[in-house]
């Protein structure tokens, strides 16, 4: 019995490779576990669900099909894919999770989240991000045209490609005083995310209690897979 995770795939059409492996990781790997998690920044972009496009439509149908087949499906927005919403998780089958969402991971009481707002040193995009969640926000980008809002897509992805080659890696890092006040918040010992592309397992005490953060890996090059089974192991399947 095993739980999946992953995180930062940043699908996009540009990008047939990294698609390609997770259809055949969804048709294959993931057929045989009791649930996937799909912790954010699932697209590189994702500008409404009213952008049916074939690839888009692709992802949409193979994700249908898993689900239909008996695999559920969770998925939370990341500051890429913000706008997934209520047409993509009826059309997909999949489940939308909020923000923060406690599991249990066979017994262990788990806190998932993309991983963005544990990064309280980069102030700029914090307040960039509360911007773009606030609902008239997103109303009024969803009421332009599918092109005005691939433009605008494409403006803020090289903004931030851009921003990423002058800020301090430190700054986009998670604060350890951030994960505590979460995990505490939440009565947990143990967090899942991903957001910072920094495939680790980081061990600390909390309250005196031994505590896991778990950072999930981009699919950059290749698929990275966190694999939770029932007898309480964790292991990374790098695809």
């Amino acid at each position: 019995m095993t739980i999946l995770f992953i995180s930062d795939l940043h699908l996009e059409e540009s990008r047939p490779d990294i698609a390609n492996i997770f259809l055949t990781f969804l048709a294959h790997e993931a057929k045989q576990a009791n649930a996937l998690y799909i912790l954010g920044d699932f697209f590189e972009t994702w500008i409404g669900d009213d952008d049916l496009s074939p690839f888009n439509l692709s992802i949409i149908n193979a994700l249908k099909n898993a689900v239909t087949g008996g695999l559920p499906i969770y998925i939370m927005q990341g500051n890429r894919d913000f706008l997934l919403n209520k047409k993509f998780m009826h059309l997909s089958g999949c489940t939308l999770l909020p923000d923060e969402h406690v599991i249990d991971l066979y017994g262990t009481p788990t806190l998932l989240m993309h991983g963005d707002t544990l990064c309280t040193a980069d102030i700029a995009y914090l307040n960039a991000r509360k911007k773009y969640k606030m609902w008239i926000v997103q109303k009024l980008i969803l009421l332009k045209s599918l092109e005005k809002r691939r433009a605008m897509a494409a403006r803020m992805r090289a903004a931030s490609k851009a921003r990423t080659k002058t800020v301090d890696t430190a700054i986009m890092d998670v604060t350890q005083a951030e994960v505590e006040r979460v995990m505490k918040k939440h009565s947990v010992q143990h967090l899942i995310h991903g957001h910072t592309h920094r495939l680790a397992v980081h061990e600390f005490l909390l309250e005196g209690k031994p505590a896991t953060r778990t950072v999930l890996g981009p699919w950059h090059e290749h698929g990275s897979v966190l694999v939770c089974d029932d007898k309480g192991q964790q292991n990374f399947m790098i695809l």
